[in-house]
C-alpha cells in the first residue's frame, strides 16, 4: 500500500509499514490472527487462560484539547481526552473478545509550564468518570494507577497514554484468522449519539488528528502556539486551514473544535452483546483505527474485502477533504469515514446485529462482504465504492 502524501508530509504514517515490517516477523502469540497479540497465561500459569496487554493513547488529539484550553480557559476539555486514551485500548481488546475485568494504567507526559495542575486534575477526574460509566453498563474496568512525568524537554504540551491488561479464557478469544470469504461485514456508525453518550459525536475518533487539525485550523494557531507542532515540518502543511476552533462546522450542529474533540466512541456494549447473542458465529471484529477503512487488510488470508454500501461520510470528514483537497483514496486510508467498528459474520446473523445496534441508538448497516481474491498470492485485497468510484487497496 502506498504511503499517503499529505499525511506523511507531517511526519506521520497511517500504514506504519516500517513498524509492521519488524513486528510481523515476531512471535504472534497463541493465535495467528487476533486483533491484539494474545500470550499464554504468564500471570497465573493456568493453561486454560491467556493474557492480553495493550498500549495506546489519545495521540495528537491531546494538542487539540490544549488549544481549546488555551483559548477558552476550561480545563474540563481534558476529560474527553481521558476517554480517548482509554477507548483506544479497550476497543482493541474488545476485538479479541475481552470487555470485562480489565486493569488500566495511565501515563501522562507533560510540559508542566503549559499543562498545569488544574488540567491534570481534570484528566484524572475524566478517567474515573468514564470508567464509572462503563461499570454502570456492566463492564468492569478498574484503574491500577499510573505515572505523570514532567518532560518539558520532550513535549511542548502533553501526551496522554494508557495501558490495559486482562486475563481471559482461551476459548472466548475472537480470532480474526476466521475471517474468510462468504461473510457479511456489518459497520457500526462512528457519529450521532449512542444511548450511553451525553453528546452528539462527530465520528472523528482518535486517528488522523495530526492531519485533521492542520487541515482545518488556521495559521492563527501556528503564530500563537508554536509549541504545538514540529518545526521541521514544511510550513505549507502547518495549520493551513480556514477555521478557528469556535467556528461553526459546515452542515453540522457542532463547532469545529467540538467536532475535532468529540470523545472517541466505545463499542464495548455492542461487541459484548453481539458475542452473547451469536457466540462463535462472531467470526471477526476490526477496530478501524490506524489505517482507517484499510485496517481489515491485515486479517484473514486470501480474502477480498468488498465495501460497496458505506455510510455517507459525516460533515467533519467532508470538510477535511474539501479544504485540503485530499484524494478520496487517501481519506479512506487515514480516517474511519463514518464507521469505526466492523463485525464479520454469516449473512444469516445480519438482522441480529442490526437489532443490537438499534438498542443502543447506533446506526448500523451491511456495508459489504468478503469474497475470494482474484490473486494467486496470499495477499488480501480491498475494494471500496465511494462516489461511484471503485478504490482498490492491497
Amino acid at each position: 500500500m502506498e504511503e499517503n502524501n499529505r499525511y506523511s508530509k507531517r511526519g506521520v504514517s497511517s500504514s506504519k509499514k516500517e513498524v509492521h515490517a519488524v513486528v510481523d516477523s515476531m512471535d504472534k502469540g497463541l493465535f495467528s490472527g487476533t486483533f491484539c497479540k494474545v500470550t499464554e497465561d504468564l500471570l497465573t500459569g493456568n493453561p486454560e487462560l491467556c493474557n492480553v496487554i495493550h498500549s495506546d493513547g489519545a495521540g495528537t488529539k491531546s494538542i487539540l484539547a490544549y488549544l481549546a484550553y488555551k483559548e477558552n480557559g476550561d480545563p474540563g476539555v481534558f476529560k474527553g481526552i481521558a476517554q480517548d486514551s482509554i477507548v483506544m485500548n479497550l476497543d482493541d481488546l474488545a476485538c479479541v473478545g475481552i470487555w470485562d475485568r480489565v486493569v488500566l494504567s495511565s501515563t501522562v507526559n507533560r510540559n508542566a509550564r503549559n499543562f498545569p495542575g488544574e488540567t491534570l486534575a481534570s484528566l484524572i477526574e475524566g478517567t474515573e468518570e468514564f470508567l464509572q460509566s462503563l461499570r454502570d453498563l456492566g463492564i468492569n474496568v478498574e484503574s491500577g494507577g499510573g505515572e505523570t512525568a514532567d518532560v518539558g524537554d520532550l513535549t511542548g504540551t502533553v501526551a496522554v497514554d494508557s495501558c490495559a491488561v486482562a486475563v481471559a479464557r482461551r476459548e472466548s478469544i475472537i480470532d480474526n484468522a476466521n475471517i474468510t470469504p462468504g461473510l457479511s461485514i456489518i459497520g457500526f456508525s462512528s457519529s450521532g449519539r449512542a444511548s450511553y453518550e451525553s453528546n452528539v459525536n462527530s465520528g472523528i475518533g482518535s486517528n488522523g488528528l495530526t492531519s485533521a487539525r492542520h487541515e482545518l485550523l488556521s495559521k492563527h494557531y501556528a503564530e500563537n502556539y508554536p509549541e504545538t507542532f514540529d518545526p521541521l515540518t514544511d510550513s505549507e502543511y502547518i495549520y493551513c486551514g480556514p477555521h478557528r476552533m469556535n467556528d461553526q462546522l459546515p452542515k453540522s450542529e457542532l463547532k469545529v473544535g467540538e467536532a475535532l474533540l468529540s470523545p472517541t466512541r466505545t463499542y464495548l456494549p455492542i461487541i459484548k452483546k453481539v458475542s452473547e447473542e451469536i457466540g462463535k458465529e462472531l467470526r471477526g471484529a476490526v477496530h478501524c483505527s490506524g489505517g482507517g477503512q484499510t485496517k481489515c487488510l491485515r486479517f484473514g488470508t486470501k480474502v477480498k474485502f468488498v465495501k460497496d454500501n458505506l455510510f455517507q461520510p459525516p460533515p467533519i470528514f467532508k470538510e477535511i477533504q474539501k479544504v485540503s483537497k485530499t484524494s478520496t483514496k487517501e481519506m479512506f486510508q487515514v480516517y474511519n469515514m463514518g464507521h469505526r467498528l466492523e463485525i464479520f459474520c454469516s449473512p444469516r446473523f445480519e438482522s441480529t446485529l442490526l437489532d443490537i445496534a438499534d438498542e443502543f441508538h447506533i446506526k448500523a448497516k451491511v456495508i459489504g462482504r468478503t469474497e475470494d481474491t482474484e490473486s494467486e498470492t496470499e495477499k488480501n485485497q480491498l475494494e471500496i465504492l465511494a462516489d461511484k468510484e471503485v478504490l482498490k487497496y492491497g
